[in-house]
């Protein structure tokens, strides 16, 4: 998986993010316009200079990335949050 990195954001793939959100990707487009499914997006700073952070929140579901400057996925987190 690979985030697409450009001067006015990021971007991930719908069929990436839905299965893990547990969602059709088509139903991904919908929710995001609809507010359903937030978003943030963090540079890192320090050690962890050069690194994204995009979390993704649906229902009480939380999703995270952290890719790397060129948009490559090191590391993926989902949990429960209690929304």
């Amino acid at each position: 998986m690979k985030v697409q990195i450009t001067s006015e954001g990021t971007m991930v793939d719908a069929s990436d993010l839905g299965p893990i959100l547990g969602l059709e990707p088509r139903e991904v487009t919908e929710k995001m316009r609809s507010g359903e499914i937030t978003s943030q997006s963090e540079e890192g700073i320090g050690d962890d200079s050069g690194k994204i952070r995009l979390t993704f929140w649906y229902l009480d579901r939380r999703v995270r990335f952290v890719c790397d400057k060129n948009g490559n996925v090191l590391k993926t987190s989902r949990s429960k949050t209690g929304r």
